[in-house]
């Protein structure tokens, strides 16, 4: 198997301040991490370099308001979208740069020149909308990526897989009413957790009607509350939709050692999700499949090993072995989320078989 990796030296250049959880060291421990397992010089892995965004591109998505207004206050070299999602002299270019390597991802596995491709890349991108940003996120990546791959491919129907812990509200928001992307959503329920959005009765409106599919998940769901939803909610979906390309917004902010989230999810737990991903990309999509790194901030507990997870598993590597450093403990407590799939299979039920 061939894997595209997109990265870039130029990634780290965008920060909001040195101790802000979407900081630079994300990129640097999980490439340190790479490195020392091996997976940089496997020639099965072809690093990938990306090219910013165009501006039609950006304009499959963005307004050109939002665009000028980002652009200028990141010229100015200081402001912020919101109190937590701050504007450097780096932002858009480093932003241009974290989309187009999701286009270059698209172009690599589109054209065959890689089987997959993972993006690691920031900042990240699907808290989004088309005319604002917020939660750390300026351009989305995820949606402009996936416009790239309609505009310039046969590429009819896309399922958007996005298991971040938090709800990605500007992906939602852009492909609301659209039926040519299926977004499938599992994240912390929004009442505990950041933006507070991501209800299960969200379905999508217009043509998009039941093409959007929230699972509000309870805190410390782990490995196991995720292989229920995968198996008794995605799964039977994602077989009806039967896409032509699968994309795995790849948050690793369900780790336990998370900082900002409350989820119970372990680096095992990584390998059955991309696992899961990877059956249903092989048996619907051609093997066609795109995974973009989205959150995660347990910086040494989580991340590296969440990753590495997430591409040795897309590699076909033996991930038996892959496990977070032994002084850090998942939780003991597993809630019970029946009620939570139960929900949204009623819900879902007015569109899809279960």
């Amino acid at each position: 198997m061939t894997l595209g990796l997109v990265y870039d030296e130029e990634y780290l250049l965008h920060e909001h301040t040195p101790t802000h959880p979407e900081r630079k060291e994300r990129l640097q421990y999980t490439m340190d991490q790479l490195r020392e397992e091996g997976l940089l010089d496997d020639p099965s892995v072809a690093r990938l370099a990306p090219e910013m965004a165009s501006n039609e591109q950006l304009s499959r998505v963005h307004t050109d308001d939002y665009l000028e207004r980002l652009r200028s206050m990141s010229a100015s070299g200081a402001g912020m979208l919101s109190v937590d999602t701050h504007i450097s002299a780096h932002t858009w270019n480093t932003a241009k740069l974290a989309a187009g390597g999701v286009v270059r991802a698209m172009d690599a596995v589109a054209t065959g020149e890689t089987e997959s491709a993972f993006v690691l890349a920031r900042p990240g991108g699907h808290h989004a909308f088309a005319g604002d940003g917020h939660g750390f996120c300026y351009l989305n990546n995820t949606a402009i990526g996936i416009r790239h791959l309609q505009a310039e491919y046969d590429v009819e129907r896309i399922l958007l897989w996005d298991w971040d812990a938090h709800h990605g509200d500007g992906t939602e928001s852009i492909f609301y009413d659209d039926p040519s992307v299926l977004v499938m959503s599992t994240h912390q329920d929004g009442r505990t957790l950041f933006p507070g959005t991501g209800d299960s009765r969200d379905v999508g409106e217009l043509a998009g009607e039941g093409y959007n599919v929230n699972v509000p998940v309870p805190p410390k769901t782990s490995d196991d509350g995720y292989r229920t939803v995968v198996e008794e909610i995605f799964e039977p979906i994602a077989e009806q939709y039967d896409p032509d390309f699968v994309f795995i917004e790849a948050g690793q902010d369900n780790h336990f050692t998370d900082p900002i989230t409350d989820l119970g999810v372990t680096a095992q737990g990584y390998v059955d999700l991309v696992e899961h991903a990877m059956d249903a990309a092989n048996d619907l999509a051609g093997g066609d499949i795109v995974a973009s790194l989205a959150g995660g901030y347990g910086i040494e507990g989580g991340l590296p090993y969440t990753n590495l997870a997430v591409i040795a598993t897309m590699l076909g590597y033996d991930t038996a072995g892959i496990r977070e450093p032994a002084i850090y403990e998942p939780p003991s407590y597993e809630p019970d989320i029946s009620d939570v799939v139960e929900r949204v299979q009623r819900i879902q039920s007015a569109y899809w078989t279960f």
